[in-house]
């Protein structure tokens, strides 16, 4: 049988949105006088809820200075970054795919705000496909694997029948923690590598793959 819930991230698995969150982060860090952050560096902290990305990205920034570059890294990402954001390829004709797929549902796990996630939702019309989501700041972050749990806990489906998609460690990290099936796409920012030792079910280098793993999977 397929899987009754496949919770997504968003960030690098769903939206090609990595340039412009680093050149957002870049931008903000010099602006409240932190300094030039390298793009590798900021790349690896995409997943994670915004708090921990900066406390990861600038240890021993102050209090102040880490307000201030949440402020300034929002208005860039909303307002001032010119960097394009778009769907990965096949993901706007996948997901809806998916959602019409009788007896599946499609979730969202995100290291994104509610507010940042339910933009994304307005801008693009496309909250219908999912149940439910979780963003990093109505729970824990990434990798703890709570926001899974609740999501399984709302929509009453058991852990075996889950499975969690998307680009980071942290992603493939928090499902592990649960017994949960995860499916690692190599076209976002963390490595085959690092991927592949999480141990992931399937390892897809594009949405297709997704699609072909999820739709024929134990069929």
């Amino acid at each position: 049988m397929r899987y009754e819930l496949v919770i997504f991230d968003w960030d690098g698995t769903l939206m090609d949105s990595i340039a412009r969150i680093v050149s957002s982060m870049q931008a903000a860090a010099l602006d409240v006088g932190w300094g030039a952050l390298e793009a590798a560096a900021v790349r690896n902290i995409v997943g994670l809820g915004l708090p921990e990305a900066i406390a990861e990205l600038c240890p021993r920034i102050t209090a102040g200075q880490a307000e201030a570059l949440k402020e300034r890294y929002a208005w860039y990402f909303v307002t001032g970054s010119e960097a394009d954001m778009s769907w990965y390829p096949g993901v706007e004709q996948g997901l809806a795919q998916l959602a019409a797929t009788p007896g599946m549902r499609l979730a969202v796990a995100t290291g994104k705000s509610r507010k940042g996630l339910n933009r994304a939702f307005s801008e693009h019309s496309i909250e219908p496909l999912f149940a439910a989501s979780r963003t990093a700041d109505e729970t824990r972050s990434k990798p703890n694997p709570q926001m899974l749990e609740e999501l399984l806990v709302e929509l009453e489906v058991p852990v075996e029948r889950a499975v969690m998609v998307g680009d980071t460690e942290y992603d493939m990290a928090m499902a592990a923690a649960l017994g949960m099936d995860g499916i690692a796409v190599s076209y976002g920012v963390h490595s085959r590598e690092r991927l592949q030792a999480c141990r992931p079910v399937v390892m897809a280098d594009d949405f297709q793959a997704v699609m072909d793993a999820l739709l024929s999977r134990g069929s």
